[in-house]
């Protein structure tokens, strides 16, 4: 979720599409959200880690 939040981002800075940047920024914090939680051992989803 992190990879697509970054490529998102970089493909909505280079053709200057908002909305692409916005999906991007979003996937990036939930990912590393997702990543933080997991990381501290909380299981999340369901799941005991999540990478």
């Amino acid at each position: 979720m992190i990879a697509l939040g970054i490529i998102l981002l970089i493909i909505g800075f280079l053709t200057g599409i908002s909305i692409l940047w916005t999906i991007g920024v979003i996937l990036l914090v939930v990912g590393a959200v997702l990543w933080i939680m997991g990381s501290m051992g909380h299981a999340v989803a369901g799941r005991r880690h999540y990478w």
